[in-house]
């Protein structure tokens, strides 16, 4: 399987959502629901955990990627994925590398590469 890196440098093709969904795996994703209502206290259904990746603009994703103001901004901006910005690291995105750490280094790579 391809590496499908999101906007905001999470390895979409990593994620449990993702593999869960593509596995077509109930049980999985109801546990991750009942793990993100626990960890955050948010009522998540299995189907708000279904997640195709947040870069096809079709296709099933997670609820939060709705709200998701990194993928707005770089869906806005056409871009593969925020390394490709002009304005890397933005505010937005330095805030939420400080919540997901593993992110930085993708993109970093990324940028690396251009």
């Amino acid at each position: 399987m391809k590496r499908m890196v999101a906007y905001c440098g999470l390895v979409c093709t990593d994620c449990d959502s993702y593999k869960a969904t593509q596995a077509g795996d109930r049980k999985a994703l109801e546990a991750l629901a009942r793990k993100t209502k626990a960890d955050f206290g948010i009522d998540a259904t299995p189907e708000g955990c279904m997640c195709e990746g947040c870069l096809p603009e079709l296709g099933r994703k997670i609820d939060y990627c709705s709200k998701c103001e990194i993928r707005a901004c770089a869906l806005s901006k056409r871009l593969e994925n925020c390394a490709y910005c002009a304005d890397y690291a933005c505010e937005k995105l330095t805030s939420f590398f400080a919540m997901a750490k593993a992110a930085k280094p993708v993109l970093d790579s990324v940028r690396a590469s251009l």
